[in-house]
């Protein structure tokens, strides 16, 4: 029975040990992202976005001596998909949005 319970454990522990890190601007990033997809494209209703995010590594602020988180959200129009970074100070418990940039997925 110990060993059951030793086993469970284990596997819960590693499944959250190796969960990604959730940022603090995650949600802010999914909204950003319908924004960006409007701008480029105008209002579509077949336009979506997924709701997973993903942190990136933060890069150098090219200014100072800080950095800056990255959020990597996908978005999806029709048939096409795009890949969106979103550039935020580190500052927390607030987003600031710094940068964003928009690359569409395709094979040439």
């Amino acid at each position: 029975m110990i060993k059951y319970m030793l086993s469970a454990l284990l596997f819960i522990t590693s499944t959250f040990a190796s969960a990604e890190p959730v940022h603090h601007c995650s949600e802010d990033a999914v909204i950003q992202a319908k924004k960006l997809l409007d701008f480029h494209f105008g209002p579509d209703d077949r336009s979506e976005i997924d709701k997973h995010v993903t942190v990136l590594k933060p890069i150098k602020n090219p200014a100072g001596n800080n950095k800056f988180d990255v959020l990597e959200v996908y978005g999806h129009i029709y048939k096409g998909t795009y890949r969106m970074h979103f550039i935020y100070a580190q500052m927390e418990g607030q987003c600031l949005l710094i940068g964003q940039e928009i690359l569409e997925m395709t094979n040439l």
